[in-house]
């Protein structure tokens, strides 16, 4: 018995070191990116967002809303009190709801994560993050054009730990944040990874989540809502799955509902929404990951 456990040990140690070389310089990568533009350039990110407001730009602002939600480093409990501060000062509802999807799905250092898993993966998590917060906006302005969308209540702009007068001193707090809020997801991802690699046949996964079809696609976005807890966790899983033939469409799909309902992410939106339009957006997610997933395997 303790020769087996002995051996297991050593193939889950072995399929460990493995992933963890192989993303290891992946998530420092992030870390470091979404650091810099935390210090450095959060505030003009968001100040760009700010002078939107007032333009006449009409349905096009979800457009520029949405690649600025891409670019924001926050985390969605950063951002809701950023836009509640934009919707006091008048933003309008469709560009702040683009701004916001987009911003839930991907930031920054997210997109240095997603390096790991290639740039035709890289290119469509980024494209398919832009476009989904684009739709939220234009469905935000048709059905929504003429009544209130969000309820904001008494939600303050967050008060910034980044103020040490020390520019590098700054800098270095910001990593050192990110570290300790990331490294364990991170660590949990490769050893997820290593379990997968030992314990689950490729023919029955490839059988599930190889295909282009309609089956393989729901069922990859459906996973996405029980596994996703932080971005830098899933990578290690999504390399391994598209090594072992998830198709691209499948981990698009599973790239979209896992941020969109990430359980902290999902209770910072019910306090804004309020339950229907809460019900109405967990149906616009599958649906939209569903759509991505199909048009993904089609192309």
């Amino acid at each position: 018995m303790f020769d087996v456990l002995r051996r297991e040990a050593i193939y889950l140690w072995y399929y460990f070191d493995i992933q963890f070389r192989q993303i290891f310089k992946y998530w420092v990568l992030g870390i470091v990116i979404g650091s810099v533009i935390s210090v450095f350039a959060k505030d003009k990110i968001h100040g760009l967002f700010a002078k939107m407001n007032g333009k006449k730009w009409g349905v096009f602002g979800v457009f520029p809303a949405s690649l600025l939600g891409i670019a924001s480093p926050l985390c969605m409990y950063g951002t809701i009190p950023i836009a509640a501060s934009f919707a006091n000062k008048g933003m309008r509802q469709d560009w702040l709801a683009a701004f916001m999807m987009s911003s839930v799905l991907l930031n920054p250092q997210l997109i240095a994560y997603s390096t790991a898993l290639g740039s035709t993966a890289l290119a469509v998590r980024i494209i398919s993050c832009f476009l989904c917060g684009a739709a939220a906006g234009l469905l935000v302005r048709a059905f929504y054009r003429d009544k209130p969308f969000f309820s904001f209540g008494k939600f303050e702009e967050p008060v910034s730990h980044d103020t040490d007068p020390n520019m590098l001193l700054r800098l270095l707090k910001n990593i050192w944040r990110n570290i300790k809020a990331t490294s364990s997801y991170f660590l949990i991802g490769v050893v997820l990874s290593a379990v997968f690699q030992r314990y689950v046949p490729t023919d029955a996964f490839v059988s599930l989540f190889g295909s282009n079809e309609g089956f393989g696609v729901l069922m990859a976005a459906t996973i996405g809502v029980p596994l996703y807890a932080c971005g830098g966790g899933t990578i290690p899983l999504l390399l391994e799955w598209l090594a072992d033939g998830m198709s691209l469409g499948n981990a698009a799909a599973f790239m979209i509902t896992g941020p969109a309902t990430k359980i902290t992410n999902l209770g910072a939106l019910k306090s804004v929404l309020g339950i229907k339009r809460f019900c109405l957006y967990l149906l616009f997610v599958m649906g939209f990951a569903f759509v991505t997933g199909m048009v993904t395997n089609i192309l």
